[in-house]
């Protein structure tokens, strides 16, 4: 299947019963184990992010894209601690949470603007590009022009996490574990970190900062590269 049918299918799944399944796991509600353990592990990678940010002592400077924001998880803290946050998602059922979300936390719907576009079809230029959770769904030809696009918006810095392709998570993934349950209806791809350091090499970046967030079932390479 080519990567379009991959976005189609993303779209799909996210404007139905993914929809339903995220919005709960990326929620304070009840759920499953399994999606409690998956819970904590994005929360973590959020929670990382934040904390580069708020380390560099200057949020409130910045415009910043969250390029597949899904219900908000990262954008509303940012614009709550004074960033401009410009937020987008392929679903649209994810983006009318995360204006939900918004409104209820910060009482306001001016700051995150959000957006439906997928990533090839935004534009602007920002200081800080994030993309959390979202190259996953894609094969590694895709997430090569993804990652390039994303690039030629941003500025100074972009900010990504994937899956990395490693023996052991090809293991999990090939026997069914690497994202368990019956709801499970869009691909896991991993990608080699090589291969993703090197698309950002040449579109001009280095890698500053990096991070890995394990859980049971949740396991994401996080990097930060800025302009050289």
């Amino acid at each position: 299947m080519n990567a379009a049918d991959d976005k189609t299918i993303v779209r799909e799944y996210f404007n139905s019963t993914g929809f339903d399944r995220w919005r709960r796991i990326y929620g304070d509600g009840e759920v499953n184990k399994v999606q409690l353990d998956i819970r904590n592990g994005h929360q973590q990678t959020v929670d990382t992010v934040i904390g580069w940010l708020k380390a560099d002592k200057n949020l409130p400077e910045l415009s910043i894209c969250d390029a597949g924001c899904g219900v908000g998880s990262l954008s509303i803290p940012l614009a709550a601690d004074g960033a401009k946050v410009y937020a987008s998602d392929i679903s649209e059922k994810m983006v009318s949470e995360g204006k939900d979300r918004a409104l209820q936390t910060l009482g306001n719907a001016e700051n995150p603007i959000f957006a439906v576009q997928d990533l090839e079809s935004l534009s602007g230029s920002y200081h800080t590009v994030i993309c959390l959770d979202v190259l996953i769904h894609y094969p590694q030809e895709k997430a090569d022009e993804m990652i390039s696009h994303l690039c030629s918006l941003a500025q100074s810095r972009i900010i990504l996490s994937f899956a990395p392709k490693t023996c052991a998570l090809s293991i999990l993934k090939k026997i069914g574990s690497f994202f368990p349950g019956a709801s499970k209806t869009t691909r896991a791809y991993l990608h080699r970190e090589a291969d993703v350091v090197k698309i950002l090499e040449s579109n001009g970046f280095a890698v500053q900062r990096q991070a890995f967030t394990k859980t049971r079932f949740y396991f994401s390479r996080l990097l930060e590269a800025t302009r050289k």
